[in-house]
């Protein structure tokens, strides 16, 4: 039986969020700890701190759920950095901020870019890099903030158990 403990902490200069799934024997405990770029950081004003910190723990808490529930990177760390967030729709920051805005009717191409290393059990290093963005209006599904930016997530996380860690 697998138990996932989600720690939270604000960093001086940005964001973070550590999540770890921690398995019957601490050997195969996997960690997984996202942080937010310097170019995002620049954004966060832009976007809502509060919303960015949820997209940062919404990465870490599916990117936990699926090397959980695969099996995969056991007694890895998964060392996250979130580097471009962007929603599909306004988020409330950017409705409070810019008046007759339109929250339904507004919709644009949304997407994330992650980057970062997993520390494997062996002591091996390997690169991540991914990124995924709707390549159209078209393609945009849903009503959600950040829809393209929860697509993203997951892909990169099945990425990540079919051992694919650089995109791009």
């Amino acid at each position: 039986m697998r138990r996932t403990v989600l720690t939270a902490a604000i960093a001086p200069l940005g964001l973070a969020v550590i999540l770890a799934t921690a398995a019957q024997s601490p050997a195969l405990a996997q960690t997984v700890t996202v942080a937010i770029g310097g170019e995002l950081q620049d954004k966060v004003q832009e976007l809502g701190e509060r919303e960015v910190r949820d997209q940062a723990d919404r990465l870490g808490e599916v990117v936990t759920r699926v090397l959980a529930r695969e099996g995969s990177l056991e007694g890895a760390r998964v060392e996250l950095v979130l580097t471009d967030l962007k929603p599909n729709r306004p988020t409330f920051q950017q409705l409070g901020d810019t008046p007759g805005l339109d929250g339904i009717r507004s919709i644009s191409i949304g997407g994330a870019a992650i980057e970062g290393e997993i520390l494997l059990a062996d002591g091996t290093r390997q690169p991540v890099r991914y990124d995924w963005y709707s390549s159209s209006l078209e393609e945009v599904r849903g009503f959600g903030t950040w829809q393209d930016a929860d697509r993203a997530f997951s892909r990169f996380a099945n990425n990540l158990v079919a051992g694919r860690y650089v995109s791009r």
